[in-house]
């Protein structure tokens, strides 16, 4: 998804400075779904603007350069429909985990425990974040939550009941690659 896309969403929830929008994606409300960084949300908002689909405000503050507030205009808004009635791209799931457990074989046997044990203890801590909506919650996002929680659950039941499996195949002591 187009990261401008991705800025117009961001907005529909309200005004906001770039600062802002990068925090929804970086621990926000979007840190779960998809990647945006300051490289690309500037040059995103400034595009925006220019076709008319943000505005944005300069608000003055003291000692310190204007902050410049962005708010999603009515073609904005039609836009960011027409991009969300597009066909979506399959999901990517990339995992330093799954690949360092690829090779399992060539690891001692108390690295894999240890690298499990804190999978399901990170897994564990998205469960309890998950756990609740948020009192601003939309039903498209408690749905959204709700679908996170019931992946990581399942993720948590696959590591506690399988874990034997990978750690049967890793070496007694310490591997030499």
């Amino acid at each position: 998804m187009q990261v401008t896309t991705l800025c117009l969403g961001a907005l529909v929830f309200g005004d906001a400075t770039g600062y802002e929008i990068n925090k929804m994606f970086e621990d926000g409300p979007f840190s779960h779904f998809l990647d945006a960084s300051y490289g690309s949300i500037y040059p995103a908002l400034t595009r925006l603007t220019e076709e008319a689909l943000v505005t944005c405000k300069a608000e003055a503050q003291e000692k310190r350069p204007d902050k410049k507030i962005y708010s999603l205009t009515e073609k904005g808004r039609l836009k960011l429909r027409d991009a969300l009635l597009q066909p979506i791209a399959d999901d990517k799931f990339r995992s330093e985990f799954l690949f360092t457990l690829l090779f399992a074989h060539l690891l001692p046997r108390n690295r894999v425990r240890l690298m499990v044990d804190q999978r399901v203890a990170a897994m564990r801590e998205k469960l309890s974040e998950l756990a609740e909506p948020g009192k601003e919650d939309t039903p498209g996002m408690d749905f959204a939550r709700r679908y996170g929680h019931a992946i990581y659950s399942a993720s948590v039941d696959f590591l506690e009941h399988n874990r034997h499996l990978i750690e049967e195949i890793a070496t007694e002591e310490e591997a030499h690659v």
